[in-house]
């Protein structure tokens, strides 16, 4: 369904039923919704899943002001399509860029969180300097992206050594995820960069212990980047937990997705019970 916020219509995917808790999905940069349809099949007997495409993905607007992707904005944008769908709370699961969005959320409004689940995220760059360097590098891709088209940067990006472990995926999976993402506006993705980039956000590494919600962080074990990254969280969030899922690099729920969808579920399961 097409739902209209803050001047911009977002494309969101509904399943299950309106009085069950509450489940709101949150995909990576370049994916849209269908990244978690064997998730959202898995979980739709027992809570309302909300799948959203994020500003500038799949069906959802691109608009042309980079300023309405960031952080604040993208986070109230989540939160007013909560209030259209009429979910006072809901439980937050986000990948990579979405567990930005998610953990961002989660920090600002933290009466609307049941409980967090960061797929290979990110608190952010702590210093400036690495903020900096990582918005003129964004800038620079974003530029690139609007120079030379969808498909010549999806050819960049599935090669870049973060998704080295996809190439190991049957053919039809790989195919799969690279028609999704040459669905993409290449408008929506450079701005979504320039907007939305992990330097243009906020350090939340000291907003971590404000958390109070349960916390799930997962992280393939061949992602050894974010796999120190959601260490070092754990250490620092008060009521969180650490999966590390063998053989599986920094997609999860796209290269180990049995696996992903019935953790998740036992999770949110017996935070349910818990509840």
């Amino acid at each position: 369904m097409l739902i209209h916020v803050n001047q911009v219509r977002y494309n969101v995917e509904v399943v299950g039923k309106d009085e069950k808790p509450a489940v709101v999905l949150l995909h990576g940069f370049t994916g849209d919704h269908t990244t978690w349809k064997s998730l959202s099949n898995k979980l739709k007997d027992s809570f309302r899943v909300v799948a959203i495409d994020l500003l500038g993905h799949g069906e959802t607007d691109s608009p042309s002001n980079p300023e309405l992707y960031e952080m604040t904005n993208a986070a109230k944008d989540i939160i007013l399509l909560m209030d259209h769908l009429g979910i006072d709370s809901a439980h937050f699961l986000g990948y990579s860029m979405g567990g930005r969005l998610a953990l961002g959320t989660a920090i600002m409004y933290p009466d609307r969180i049941k409980t967090l689940m960061l797929e290979s995220a990110s608190p952010g760059l702590r210093s400036k300097k690495e903020r900096k360097s990582r918005v003129q590098n964004d800038e620079f891709l974003a530029a690139n992206i609007l120079k030379n088209g969808i498909e010549k940067f999806v050819n960049y990006w599935e090669n870049i050594p973060l998704f080295q472990t996809q190439k190991g995926l049957p053919l039809d999976i790989q195919e799969r995820v690279r028609a999704q993402r040459l669905k993409n506006d290449p408008y929506g993705l450079a701005n979504s960069l320039i907007g939305f980039g992990t330097g243009r956000q906020p350090s939340w590494w000291d907003k971590l212990q404000e958390i109070d919600a349960p916390v799930l962080l997962m992280c393939g074990e061949l992602d050894e980047k974010f796999c120190h990254i959601a260490a070092e969280m754990n250490r620092m969030i008060l009521r969180s937990s650490q999966v590390k899922f063998k053989k599986a690099g920094h997609a999860i729920h796209v290269e180990e997705p049995d696996k992903f969808d019935t953790i998740v579920k036992e999770f949110l399961i017996e935070q349910e019970h818990i509840s």
